[in-house]
């Protein structure tokens, strides 16, 4: 039962429950003068204090986006930047020159002036965990009830700070708790740090948050999601990784390469051991036709995939109600779902066909957009529902989801768009659902509303991807195209001699795009795109890194998706009120979509769907998903690399100085050193 997973949610009533015995177990957060010495006096309160900082951190309750950042304000933004969503935001919309790089397009994710009230935002969260710091060895407390809660917080104080360096650069490192009742105000201005010193101290906290972590936790069901050192480990390799990316490493410095190499080859070994967890890629099920990558989603306690994970819970009225809302988000509006997450043509055209080549690259599978569908990566069948496409859900085990187009008047031109749909409720604004991490045992019953399916923020998929990418960049090119092929294998492409369709992949720059290539395809939806997109600088090729890997730049595209319109079997549109696919007493005024019985030569529903789009449908590109006023098309500006500081914090604190190419502040900092 998922509603075991409490035990981090559960810190807010124990913290209550304390509190009634004990002042108030949040007061301490108001009181900027003293502590609450009990807190650091018993294991109980100071582990709820613990566990109300990973309540920071989370996600809200039916939170759409899969994703602990709190960077893009709760929402897509992000993912909205990038290639897998449409729609303007303001990363990404044309602005009137010099606008773009004005206060109204900041992000003010670096946090506001102090108020009155205390909000949920970095510096608030990093100065909760610099209290717990300050005073946890104070108090007599038992090294072995003390050193694992230490161990969580420098952890979690690098997670914030290295969510702020990779959109700041250098910020200020505040290393314990501020206080406003000093006799030296001065001490309490603190200036940006370099983006050197800062990676430092990250790198430095999640070192000491290693040696103080247990490799697995007792008790593996109340314990399901907290840190442990492999976690840490892995993490360190993710931001060792950014940092030797192009975004900071300008000049391709191999020590930064060996660097992430060294933490991400010392992550998989720790991770793959027993003291690790004995974590590898989820393999239940088989690897053929992707069965084992789908499975992933649904095994929690004791998943050997899952390295950083938050456990949702399927509780329908408690205060510890903590459901994931991407069941619902992906499930159509017919069935209750609210349809709000579209796959783009972009995206689906980054899978490869089943041998592991290109669509149109592939000599053994042809490419037409006709048959989009045929022959594909078996990840692509798990991660997008197209017309047709089989979508299971606990009432209807065979459902099948249609979603298409037919004109019901007589279009006066090629580019009168169809009017009629066979989704009453809506369709998804691409046309193009995403299945990926979907329960195919999910009840309708109420709209989806309950999942309690876990997000994996950090697979091992990932670590043996960021060691991948490490080994390439020290010219380790062998090592680093077995790791992609061990990825590809586990999805299910053909092996071809165990090239995996990587055969052809021969120089360093081929393999990083590899390696980029099968991120995007492995990581679709998981909000991991947005920040490869960054720390390799492909939004457009002013750096030449589109060059490089030869990868089609952002800037400048239209986001599109896909029209499903009904024509009849001599190939002209179909016309009429009526749905041509659906029978009424038994007859369809076209072809049934779902027949009880298939035309002659014809066995399997796969075969039929073939029949059926090769005799009914027209699949045309659909333009319109993204924003069709003044020709719209996606621009991004290099100033976006690193985000300025807002008005709202500089005004009060102006010796932080603004990131160079923003406007404001008295003086400017470079992201860089």
């Amino acid at each position: 039962m998922k509603n075991i997973k409490i035990n981090i949610l559960a810190c807010i009533a124990t913290a209550l429950f304390l509190g009634s015995c004990n002042d108030d177990f949040l007061e301490e957060k108001r009181d900027l003068s003293g502590v609450n010495e009990e807190v650091y006096q018993e294991p109980l309160q100071a582990q709820s204090y613990v566990d109300y900082i990973y309540r920071l951190f989370l996600p809200a309750n039916n939170a759409i986006s899969y994703t602990w950042d709190l960077a893009s304000g709760a929402n897509d933004d992000f993912s909205q930047t990038t290639d897998e969503l449409t729609g303007e935001v303001n990363w990404n919309k044309i602005w009137a020159d010099p606008g773009r790089n004005t206060d109204a397009n900041c992000l003010n994710y670096i946090g506001t002036a102090m108020n009155a009230s205390i909000g949920n935002n970095s510096y608030t969260r990093l100065r909760q965990i610099n209290l717990f710091l300050d005073n946890i060895d104070k108090y007599g407390m038992a090294d072995a009830d003390k050193n694992p809660l230490k161990g969580q917080m420098y952890f979690w104080r690098a997670w914030q700070y290295f969510d702020l360096v990779r959109l700041y650069g250098g910020v200020p490192l505040v290393l314990t708790a501020q206080s406003s009742i000093t006799g030296d105000p001065e001490s309490n201005k603190v200036p940006r740090s370099s983006t050197a010193a800062c990676i430092e101290q990250i790198i430095a906290d999640l070192d000491m948050a290693q040696s103080l972590l247990p490799g697995v936790w007792a008790e593996p069901n109340v314990n399901w999601g907290r840190i442990n050192k492999g976690a840490v480990a892995a993490f360190k390799g993710r931001v060792l990784l950014t940092w030797a990316s192009p975004l900071f490493n300008r000049n391709d410095d191999i020590s930064r390469w060996q660097r992430a190499y060294d933490a991400n080859k010392e992550a998989v070994t720790l991770l793959e051991s027993a003291e690790g967890g004995s974590k590898r890629l989820f393999s239940t099920g088989g690897f053929a036709n992707g069965v084992a990558w789908e499975n992933m989603w649904f095994t929690e306690v004791g998943n050997p995939e899952a390295v950083i994970v938050y456990g949702f819970n399927n509780t329908t009225s408690s205060n510890v109600q903590r459901n994931n809302g991407w069941e619902r988000a992906t499930r159509p509006k017919t069935l209750g779902g609210n349809g709000s997450i579209g796959a783009t043509l972009q995206m689906m055209e980054a899978f490869p066909m089943k041998d592991g080549k290109a669509p149109g690259v592939s000599e053994t599978y042809p490419y037409s957009l006709q048959t989009f569908y045929k022959n594909r990566d078996p990840r692509f069948y798990k991660t997008f529902v197209y017309s047709g496409a089989p979508w299971a859900h606990a009432e209807e085990p065979t459902y099948k989801n249609f979603s298409y187009h037919w004109f019901r008047t007589a279009p006066a031109n090629a580019t009168v768009l169809p009017t009629g749909v066979t989704e009453a409720s809506g369709t998804v604004n691409t046309n193009v659902y995403i299945r990926k991490a979907t329960d195919l045992k999910a009840s309708r019953a109420n709209n989806f509303q309950f999942s309690g399916t876990d997000y994996m923020e950090m697979r091992f998929a990932e670590v043996l991807l960021n060691l991948a990418e490490s080994a390439i960049g020290i010219n380790e090119l062998a090592e680093g195209k077995a790791l992609i092929t061990k990825i590809r294998e586990r999805a299910g492409i053909e092996s071809n001699g165990g090239t995996f369709g990587l055969g052809d992949v021969l120089t360093r720059d081929q393999h990083f795009a590899a390696a980029i290539n099968e991120r995007k395809v492995e990581f679709a939806y998981e909000s991991k795109r947005f920040w490869d997109l960054r720390r390799w600088m492909l939004f457009n090729d002013d750096f030449g890194t589109c060059t490089r890997l030869s990868q089609t730049p952002i800037e400048g595209i239209r986001r599109q998706g896909l029209f499903f319109i009904a024509k009849k079997q001599d190939g002209t549109n179909y016309v009429g009120n009526a749905d041509p696919f659906v029978a009424v007493n038994g007859v369809a005024p076209v072809a049934d979509r779902n027949p009880l019985t298939y035309p002659s030569g014809i066995t399997t529903y796969d075969q039929y769907l073939d029949y059926f789009y090769t005799n009914f449908i027209n699949v045309v590109v659909k333009d319109n998903a993204d924003p069709t006023s003044a020709n719209w098309k996606f621009k991004w500006y290099n100033q976006y690399y690193f985000f300025g500081i807002p008005a709202s914090a500089l005004n009060t604190s102006i010796y932080l100085g603004q990131t160079t190419g923003w406007s404001g502040g008295t003086s400017t900092f470079d992201p860089l050193q």
